[in-house]
């Protein structure tokens, strides 16, 4: 792998639930790469495809869902190129890159770890899984790990169950497992969303120089642009299950260019903004996922849908630049001959 090639690129992926009702696309044709070294952060709201697409990475997916197209194609440092997608989920090809190459923190730690397992047995485990150490060797490894993430009394922790943490303690955790094998790509699934802020931002500040101390990449899932503000490279917006905007994020912050993407990053409080003035919203509901609306999916609830064409033609996808796309009839002809549909 070249430093040009990417650690990960997913290509027209798509992820079907199969209900008695009918089909639910949760994530339909969507395209990312993360480089080495690189923290993506995915934005969008509640039922965005946000986790769904990322957890297709570790063939994490419910049981009820289908990776229905679309190839996840992940570079491991010296090791050929592996199409994730052609993975049995339960197979051995894909259990030696869960936890060896590829670390996840969950959203909740209190259901992702085990409650009748100490901290140290389960950071130790995928060490014994994936290294040859012995188990004193994988114990003193875990230590150093507890140090690693900067979790207090580290010896006292490892004998410790998880539910006589706090909850930062818990994440911390967390992410000792998920580091344990100093993998190549690190998933957080909305790690802070759970802790209160002063928490929030201390695990923000631990990956940040976790990710420059290590050097791996990070693909990081939220809801907050603010979150994203602060410790990403490049952010991919999604909406109904696809990538509407993506960019480096100084670009997309001086200068949102889909109608979705303006509205989340108008719906945040500002440090040192008019206490007086109401936060704006966004107008409608996320669409029935069984009833999807034709044309652009955003089109109900944005206030520049064009009659005749939002409500009726699929969004182009439109280059906006080096690395820069937005998916928007508006955009489309502000930028004559600029579409793309990568």
């Amino acid at each position: 792998m070249t430093d040009q090639t990417p650690l990960v690129e997913i290509r027209d992926l798509g992820v079907e639930f199969r209900r008695r009702e009918g089909v639910v696309r949760a994530v339909d044709g969507v395209s990312l790469h993360v480089n080495p070294g690189e923290v993506l952060g995915i934005v969008g709201e509640s039922g965005s495809g946000k986790s769904i697409s990322v957890r297709s990475i570790m063939q994490l997916l419910p049981q009820a869902a289908t990776l229905a197209r679309g190839s996840i194609l992940f570079h491991p440092p010296g090791q050929d190129e592996i199409d994730i997608a052609k993975l049995d989920r339960k197979g051995k090809a894909i259990r030696a890159l869960r936890g060896r190459h590829i670390g996840m923190i969950f959203q909740e730690p209190m259901t992702a770890l085990s409650p009748v397992h100490t901290i140290g047995k389960q950071v130790m485990t995928p060490l014994l899984l994936h290294t040859d150490l012995s188990k004193p060797a994988a114990r003193d490894r875990a230590r150093e790990l507890l140090q690693l993430v900067q979790m207090p009394r580290p010896d006292q922790m490892l004998d410790a169950y998880p539910h006589e943490l706090s909850g930062g303690m818990r994440q911390r955790a967390m992410i000792a497992m998920a580091l344990a094998c100093s993998p190549s790509l690190l998933i957080a699934d909305e790690p802070t969303t759970a802790l209160d802020v002063t928490t929030e931002a201390q695990i923000l500040d631990l990956l940040k120089s976790l990710q420059q101390r290590l050097g791996m990449a990070i693909i990081f899932i939220t809801h907050n642009f603010g979150v994203v503000a602060d410790i990403a490279d490049r952010i991919a917006v999604m909406y109904m299950g696809r990538v509407v905007e993506t960019g480096d994020v100084d670009a997309i912050f001086e200068s949102p260019r889909h109608p979705y993407t303006r509205a989340l990053m108008e719906s945040v409080p500002r440090l040192g903004g008019d206490k007086q003035r109401r936060l704006k919203t966004i107008p409608g509901m996320v669409p029935d996922p069984f009833e999807l609306p034709r044309g652009c999916s955003f089109h109900t609830r944005c206030s520049e849908a064009v009659a005749g064409t939002c409500d009726r033609l699929e969004a182009p996808n439109v280059a906006l630049g080096r690395n820069r796309f937005a998916r928007c009839h508006l955009l489309a002809e502000q930028t004559a001959g600029g579409t793309d549909a990568g």
